[in-house]
């Protein structure tokens, strides 16, 4: 194919037929890409060549970067081209496959990330990789790489077999012989204490996460227990990250994570998922301390997602990007979110009286800026205090008003399963909380969503979702997909009343079961057992940026079988957690998640049934945070929580076994203490 302009092709690739947003972005790459299929490993074994596979997703700041450098390459795209056949894969659509090679390249070089890069056999078995690699060191990779394959086929194969051995281990995993002891908790609890950083917050040291499966831990413990040392880790923690960069303190919304350790510099790419772990943690925390900050934050990153990151018909998109373009067309990292004093002023006006002096000293500008010149609006020397004055809020609204004319970031509008999922669990349990009709409402019309457009006429679900797509939906949902819509149809129906969601929680766990239980070992394959076979089957343990399949799925049975009486979802958690078990004490704070449902499964589930038309009741049950509670109300459903009881009245039951039942919201406050 001839050249139009440097890096560019005469015509698109293959990709262009792809609704990933992320696969989009390379259709016109000289590369000749291929997506994830049968082809491309065909055209492989028909040429005698090994795959490359590259795995990103669209928010990826250095996935940009190696695209611009190496995938727009002429010179590049030729030397890929003619020696192997490439793969491109998004991630977020294929959590599967790039959890198969991220393990593989882990196992080779002790570290991950993205851009992923690694060379396949024929038949998919992984030899090599990496993550990123400029032009000079790619073009030296991949003819190292033609050269081995070529010449040194023993080596190859030496590769292949010890990489598969270590892709196995998931599947070697055997369980405990009883349910793992409540000290796997207090095991998990000292390891974060050791590692928290007192004076920034957080864990460890930069780049820092926000790790917010352990503060939801923490504040876990510090509401059952009182514990003062979990508290403060757990506010420290909260207040260092919503005063930095992290937080966008002019229109709502957490970045990916801070690459320092004052949580003042991001990489700006804002997901989904991430707003959603942010909100929960942040309602549970304001429900803990009745902070106003904490509900001010929860409050900004709801209107965030809901402004910026929601489908009209009521799906939840997955990221913006970290880049975006100048007034060349240019991506340049956190230019949308980054200010110059000048750029203050010319919105705020000169004067003293304008508001522009306050603004800056607010926000503590600087002549010298905080990131490459520009500054990132921040609080950080203010830890907390960010319940903003009158002429402070004014000034904010002014300049988010004038942001919005800016070039924004690439949006990644496709819909995930998975993350919509935990974005309703979060918007059910914040609506609660925060007493939002609004987000009540919201919370419906993302269920609806889910149930119209990403399950199929026989009950089975989708994974992915864009409006562009013929069809919209593709790709066969994983354990995660269905572990997160259990939790979130099962926690819309607490939030609602309507039974129809607790159903609908009942449909997908029990397809959950049916297709991905592991009968020999217990937990749930990622992948279906009628899905596609990769080189391994594994099983997703470990809680990373997102909980585990796993873990999700023992915390979602639990509750879901508080609610129902089904006591075959209990034993089914608890195989996961005996499963899990096993590995725990390898990294216990990497598990905090599973550690969460451990600690519910040893202290019982309470269960709060509220009958009839008592929405003091139901006031009084919202109003405080019960980790280990489930709420039935309104619609009678099929449960022995429902069996005999009179309207008008609460009941506050432990494994089924009641209190007396109360009338008057006094007397269940002093139940639920």
């Amino acid at each position: 194919m001839s050249c139009v302009a440097p890096g560019r092709f005469a015509r698109v690739n293959r990709l262009a037929d792809e609704t990933s947003p992320y696969l989009r972005q390379h259709r016109d790459n000289p590369v000749d890409w291929y997506p994830w299929g049968p082809a491309a490993f065909a055209a492989a074994a028909e040429r005698n060549v090994p795959i490359l596979l590259s795995v990103g997703y669209s928010a990826c700041h250095w996935c940009h970067v190696m695209a611009h450098e190496c995938f727009e390459d002429i010179e590049v795209a030729a030397v890929m081209n003619e020696h192997f056949v490439n793969v491109k894969v998004d991630r977020e659509e294929r959590p599967d496959v790039d959890a198969v090679y991220m393990e593989a390249v882990q196992a080779l070089t002790g570290r991950g990330g993205w851009p992923m890069t690694v060379f396949l056999t024929p038949t998919g078995q992984p030899f090599f990789g990496g993550t990123y690699f400029p032009k000079p060191q790619f073009l030296q990779l991949l003819a190292t790489i033609t050269d081995v394959w070529r010449h040194r086929p023993a080596d190859i194969q030496q590769n292949v077999d010890a990489l598969t051995e270590a892709l196995r281990r998931t599947e070697r995993v055997t369980p405990l012989d009883d349910l793992p002891p409540v000290s796997q908790v207090e095991l998990g609890l000292q390891q974060l204490l050791s590692t928290f950083d007192p004076e920034w917050g957080g864990f460890g040291r930069a780049p820092k996460f926000p790790s917010t499966m352990s503060l939801d831990l923490l504040a876990r413990h510090a509401q059952l227990t009182g514990d003062a040392q979990s508290l403060q880790v757990l506010t420290t923690t909260l207040d260092a990250m919503a005063s930095g960069g992290v937080y966008d303190h002019l229109g709502g919304g957490f970045a990916r994570y801070s690459v320092d350790d004052q949580w003042l510099v991001p990489h700006f790419e804002k997901m989904l998922y991430d707003q959603a772990q942010f909100v929960r943690v942040y309602t549970h925390a304001y429900l803990l301390t009745r902070q106003p900050h904490y509900r001010q934050v929860v409050e900004e990153t709801v209107a965030y997602v809901l402004r910026d990151l929601r489908h009209p018909d009521g799906g939840f998109y997955s990221a913006e990007d970290a880049d975006s373009p100048d007034e060349h067309g240019h991506g340049h990292e956190g230019l949308f979110h980054t200010w110059t004093i000048a750029e203050v002023r010319d919105v705020l006006g000169d004067g003293s009286d304008d508001g522009a002096d306050a603004a800056l000293e607010w926000y503590e500008f600087t002549e010298e800026g905080n990131f490459e010149g520009r500054t990132i609006p921040a609080r950080l020397h203010h830890r907390g205090d960010l319940l903003r004055p009158a002429h402070i809020e004014q000034a904010r609204r002014r300049l988010f008003e004038a942001r919005e004319l800016r070039r924004r970031p690439g949006l990644d509008d496709k819909v995930l399963s998975e993350w919509n999922g935990m974005m309703l669990s979060a918007l059910c349990e914040a609506a609660a909380a925060l007493d939002r009709p609004d987000w009540t409402a919201a919370a419906l019309a993302n269920g609806e969503f889910l149930v119209r457009e990403l399950r199929r006429p026989d009950g089975r679900w989708h994974r992915s979702w864009h409006a562009a797509g013929h069809p919209p939906a593709r790709h066969a949902a994983l354990a995660a997909d269905h572990a997160h819509l259990v939790d979130a149809f099962t926690r819309l129906g607490e939030l609602t009343g309507q039974a129809r969601w607790l159903r609908a929680a009942e449909d997908v766990a029990d397809t959950l079961l049916d297709h991905f239980w592991d009968v020999q070992h217990g937990g749930v394959f990622t992948s279906a057992d009628d899905g596609e076979q990769l080189v391994v089957r594994q099983k997703d343990l470990f809680d990373n940026a997102t909980a585990s399949a796993n873990s999700t799925t023992a915390m979602a049975l639990l509750r879901l079988s508080a609610l129902t009486g089904e006591l075959r979802l209990r034993q089914h958690a608890d195989r996961i957690l005996g499963l899990i078990g096993r590995v725990v004490p390898q990294a216990p704070s990497g598990f905090s998640n599973a550690l969460a449902a451990l600690d519910m499964r040893h202290a019982g589930t309470t269960e709060i049934v509220i009958t009839g038309d008592r929405p003091d009741l139901l006031a009084e049950v919202r109003g405080r945070w019960l980790p280990n509670a489930v709420l039935a109300w309104g619609e009678r459903h099929d449960s022995p929580l429902w069996a005999g009881r009179d309207d008008g009245l609460a009941f506050v039951c432990r494994a089924h076994v009641c209190q007396l039942p109360v009338s008057e919201r006094s007397d269940l406050a002093v139940q639920l203490a």
